[in-house]
């Protein structure tokens, strides 16, 4: 029996290996971008012009001369969903050059070596560009109840408005990490990312809803993941009827597919 008991705790330690294999550089790479951000406040705060511009200027002006039609829900309220998704696609779609850097640092073939998984090191990239997204959250959504939008204070709704923000912000660091692993220049991340920010945003219901667009902007909505991130934070943050099941189960589709790919084209970045 005493034989037995070392081999059942060797092979019980054997089955969480893979576990903490997974989940260390997950959590490490999460520590890393709050460390960022809490030494690097000023960067939080020039992120934020941007929204803050596109809710001070665009949505206060758009809501007085009511030029989209949004039904009884004020205008600035149906935008400061769209600004919080834009601003987390902002944050991410550049990650990218982060890989690139780290390339060139010597640091990317050092974590490639180490025995965690590829996958679970595109997972640590992808949640800490949700760690980074959901502080810049934050910050919008104070804005946005400065300026009198009607936001829930559930905190269940308020926790999983968070959880969307980081499955969207997981996804478009991915895509961009798939650009760096096929484009593998800094240069071309940043024109590609600069290309795509835009058309993602106007293909989205993030200014107007859908019933508004033509035909085929309705079918790239579709298929675009900002539309569907947008709905679900619309729906908990002002209640307005989403469909979360749909828009959640998307996200995560989005987000594993993400990951898988580029985790495939990883190692391409140090060839």
């Amino acid at each position: 029996m005493t034989s037995e008991a070392p081999a059942a705790r060797r092979a019980g330690s054997a089955e969480r290996i893979p576990w903490r294999l997974g989940a260390g550089p997950v959590w490490a790479l999460c520590l890393v971008e709050l460390q960022k951000v809490r030494h690097d406040r000023a960067e939080l705060l020039t992120r934020a012009i941007q929204p803050a511009l596109w809710l001070l200027v665009f949505g206060v002006t758009f809501t007085r001369i009511h030029a989209i039609p949004t039904g009884d829900l004020p205008y600035l309220d149906y935008l400061a969903p769209g600004i919080l998704a834009q601003s987390a696609l902002f944050i991410a779609i550049f990650y990218g050059i982060q890989i690139i850097w780290e390339r060139d640092a010597g640091v990317l073939a050092k974590l490639l070596v180490t025995p965690a998984p590829r996958v679970a090191l595109v997972t640590g990239k992808a949640f800490a560009a949700g760690v980074r997204a959901v502080v810049q959250g934050v910050v919008i959504l104070a804005l946005a109840a400065v300026l009198g939008v009607s936001l829930t204070a559930n905190p269940l709704r308020i926790g999983a408005t968070f959880v969307v923000l980081v499955l969207g912000a997981g996804f478009f660091s991915c895509l961009s990490i798939v650009i760096a692993g096929l484009v593998l220049s800094r240069e071309r991340v940043m024109g590609i990312g600069q290309a795509l920010t835009m058309p993602l945003f106007f293909a989205s219901n993030a200014l107007y809803p859908v019933a508004l667009m033509p035909a085929w902007l309705q079918a790239v909505n579709r298929v675009n993941p900002l539309g569907y991130e947008v709905d679900a934070l619309r729906g908990l943050l002002l209640g307005t009827p989403a469909h979360l099941a749909l828009d959640v189960a998307v996200l995560v589709v989005a987000l594993a597919a993400g990951v898988t790919v580029a985790a495939a084209l990883l190692p391409r970045l140090t060839r």
